[in-house]
């Protein structure tokens, strides 16, 4: 059952306060801004790639400030340790009991910055958290709540001191999303606006705050449950996912789990877009950062030079969409 133009509204207002309070610190990056919002109401998570300077952390602190959800930050490191995410159960000698130190997992949207900086060991800290919404302390289960949220940001794997992320890790995130170098344009805005200021940018100084809030938000996501998915977007979803496994370009394809993913995506990009219905062009939209980072290139496609994502794009061109 679909919804009325009317009924789009609190997700058309939520995202539109949204894109114009980042951009007071912003220049640019309005991809990056409708992936954010997308994998909100998808409840999924996002990892951002990119050199060091592109605005990853402040457009992660921009956005979280804006939604108005609990925030907190974390700076992976190569000394940190799971217990410095998760938190631990610290005995009390005055009271000869434990006590539950919580650590800043305990939000609602976390900013793992750098995550590939950090061991495996470390980053694993964060697996349970991303999938189930919950964290296991000495056998005692602890629910992060629903909105839950992780925003990642890493450099690029071939710069020194960083450690690859494991592919289950990597599959637990909506979408990997790269972000390049501004334009001429943008990069002349941005030293403008931020070259007569000193210290790091602080969203709150520039005048970005907050635009919504939890009840804001849950009602932007109940919208959801109406946006149609008709059984031939279904049907594309996944040819393009069995399409990525009988590539040769790639060892190994994506995931039934990928393609659900994907659908649940397309319905938010298309709520996002004033539609309570999907359509082939949102679900080829998403198609590269939801995939790109559950896939593993063959050995002959690595030889000839191919990257992932031009390989992804071949598989996207030869699936047929429907009209």
């Amino acid at each position: 059952m679909g919804v009325d133009g009317g009924a789009l509204e609190p997700v058309l207002g939520l995202a539109a306060a949204v894109r114009a309070e980042i951009a007071k610190a912003v220049v640019g990056q309005a991809d990056t801004v409708d992936l954010l919002l997308t994998a909100l109401l998808a409840r999924g998570h996002v990892l951002l790639e990119g050199p060091p300077g592109t605005a990853k952390t402040l457009l992660a602190q921009c956005f979280a400030r804006t939604i108005g959800l609990g925030y907190r930050r974390i700076q992976f490191t190569p000394d940190l340790m799971p217990g410095d995410i998760v938190g631990a159960n610290v005995f009390n000698f005055q009271t000869s009991s434990f006590t539950l130190t919580r650590g800043p997992i305990f939000t609602d949207l976390l900013l793992a910055d750098e995550i590939n900086r950090t061991p495996p060991k470390t980053q694993a800290a964060l697996l349970e958290a991303m999938q189930e919404r919950s964290v296991t302390l000495d056998g005692v289960g602890h629910d992060l709540g629903e909105r839950f949220t992780v925003v990642a940001t890493q450099n690029p794997i071939e710069q020194q001191g960083t450690y690859p992320l494991p592919e289950a890790q990597l599959d637990r995130f909506l979408f990997k999303h790269l972000v390049d170098y501004p334009s001429a344009a943008e990069e002349a805005a941005v030293v403008g606006a931020h070259g007569v200021r000193t210290g790091s940018p602080d969203p709150a100084a520039m005048g970005v705050g907050p635009v919504a809030d939890a009840s804001a938000i849950g009602r932007a996501a109940a919208v959801m449950d109406a946006i149609r998915l008709t059984d031939e977007v279904v049907g594309y979803v996944v040819a393009l996912v069995r399409g990525t496994r009988t590539s040769p370009d790639f060892s190994y394809g994506a995931s039934p789990r990928a393609g659900a993913m994907l659908a649940a995506a397309a319905r938010a990009r298309a709520a996002l877009d004033g539609r309570d219905y999907v359509i082939p062009d949102d679900v080829k939209a998403l198609a590269l950062p939801a995939l790109r980072h559950r896939l593993v290139l063959s050995p002959s496609a690595e030889i000839e030079g191919r990257t992932a994502d031009a390989a992804l794009r071949t598989v996207i061109d030869g699936v047929e969409a429907p009209r």
